[in-house]
């Protein structure tokens, strides 16, 4: 298998994604292009395309991990990269349908250091933006030959299913003090390794690649979501403002129950019982003092929270690797999907 001639993944990371947003970027920007004003101006602000008067931006925002995978994951298997650019748009789409709906049902009011879009248009406008992105993302397979785009369709579907049950379990666990790690690890598995399957393995299959290669990719993705939540929910707690594009202790604030504080909670240490009653009080809110975030930030650690947190993402990052050992994959493209996993894990907590 050979490399794509258009373009060839690299060793650095951060060029990787660089380079896979070239041939995504400008199909995905005319996607939008052909919405309905009204929720056209919403989507361009949430990606960073505009500000809210709708003057332009140069800046793109997120590192765009999933479309990247999309494009590696074709490249992965001897097809040009160009392949998997439909199943880029497709994976892109729904990961931000997903953002302005979460958005708007967790009340977050910051998001890539600037105002969510409901904050800024209102609740119904970013509802019916991530609607319509949602609708862009199956039509983005459409032009894709059938025999082709069905089996990517059906993965999809099933991640965007997955992750809407990992949402439903996130807002119950709200109300809940009683999550074990099991389900929260679940929860995870919804919200973000189902997609993130779907994301390493959406090219493979648009360039009808063989069912061992396509499940090895899907592994591969999974476990790689599964420890970016883990590291996700390190920032969640720990996180520099400048880092995640949110208030310090934010998870905290909201009463998160993310993977840190239950297993904190479940940790049987009296930090964790400490912690459990501190949640219970209700003092945590988003505007709590910033030394009772500090205090329960410790009580996370004290209990082992955040060393949990560490070991299982490393061990998942781990198990990621492994999914790519011993299947016929193009060496650079393998090299550079490893090199993505590390890089996005890597981040400060």
């Amino acid at each position: 298998m050979s490399p794509t001639a258009s373009w060839s993944p690299v060793e650095s990371a951060p060029a990787a994604l660089a380079g896979a947003r070239d041939l995504f970027d400008g199909p995905m920007r005319a996607a939008v292009a052909q919405l309905a004003p009204a929720v056209r101006d919403v989507a361009c602000y949430h990606f960073g395309w505009t500000d809210a008067d709708g003057s332009v931006r140069t800046s793109n925002s997120g590192k765009a991990v999933r479309p990247t995978l999309a494009v590696l994951s074709a490249q992965a298997v001897g097809a040009p990269a160009e392949v998997g650019v439909p199943g880029a748009l497709a994976v892109e789409f729904v990961h931000n349908f997903s953002l302005l709906h979460d958005d708007v049902m967790d009340r977050d009011e910051e998001r890539r250091h600037r105002p969510t879009a409901w904050t800024v248009f209102g609740n119904s406008a970013a509802i019916l933006a991530g609607d319509a992105l949602l609708a862009l993302a199956f039509e983005a397979l459409l032009d894709v030959a059938p025999e082709r785009s069905r089996a990517a369709q059906r993965s999809l579907a099933s991640a965007t299913q997955h992750l809407i049950v990992g949402q439903v379990d996130d807002l119950d666990f709200e109300q809940r003090l009683d999550v074990s790690v099991e389900e929260c690890l679940q929860m995870a598995a919804g919200k973000t390794a189902a997609l993130m399957a779907c994301s390493a393995s959406i090219g493979a299959r648009l360039a009808a690649a063989g069912a061992d290669v396509v499940h090895a990719l899907e592994g591969f993705g999974y476990q790689l979501g599964l420890a970016f939540q883990l590291v996700d929910d390190l920032l969640g707690i720990w996180g520099a403002t400048a880092s995640t594009g949110k208030p310090v202790g934010a998870d905290l604030r909201a009463r998160k129950q993310s993977l840190p504080v239950v297993a904190a909670m479940s940790s049987g240490t009296p930090a964790g019982a400490e912690l459990r009653t501190l949640y219970a009080s209700a003092a945590l809110r988003p505007d709590a003092d910033d030394e009772l975030v500090a205090r329960a930030a410790a009580l996370v650690d004290e209990a082992g929270g955040r060393s949990w947190t560490v070991d299982e993402s490393r061990r998942r990052l781990a198990a990621a690797h492994e999914a790519l050992e011993g299947v016929d994959l193009e060496p650079v493209a393998r090299d550079t999907l490893v090199q993505i996993a590390d890089y996005v894990t890597a981040r400060d907590h």
